[in-house]
């Protein structure tokens, strides 16, 4: 099992996954949001779009841009249950539980707040 700054430090090393970070717009919706209702925001999309055992258009439903959360899905090869098994050993087919939704949230949280920092 990786450590949160594991996973980031691989992804790093992604050429892909290492292009995505928050806009200046973006970083300024998260402010005015707060990290507490962006947190909400994440495990809502992981719930219902990441989460459940079938999804009618896998790989198709995370969009690149529209939320932080969806940049930080793409970065973090969350996006989708295809990346989730290759990057993470996570078989599509299963319904994430309530551990590993928490997981999910808790990387993309880690790499927005280090985006939060981050300048272009």
């Amino acid at each position: 099992m990786q450590t949160i700054g594991q996973a980031l430090e691989k992804l790093q090393k992604s050429r892909f996954r290492s292009k995505f970070h928050l806009t200046e717009r973006e970083r300024e919706y998260v402010r005015a949001k707060g990290m507490d209702t962006i947190r909400r925001h994440a495990q809502d999309f992981v719930r219902q779009r990441l989460a459940p055992a079938v999804i009618p258009n896998d790989g198709r439903q995370t969009p690149m841009r529209g939320h932080p959360v969806f940049l930080a899905q793409h970065a973090c090869a969350c996006c989708c249950r295809g990346c989730l098994y290759k990057w993470y050993g996570i078989p599509p087919g299963i319904e994430l539980d309530e551990t590993q939704q928490e997981e999910v949230v808790n990387l993309l949280m880690a790499w927005i707040e280090q985006q939060m920092t981050y300048r272009n």
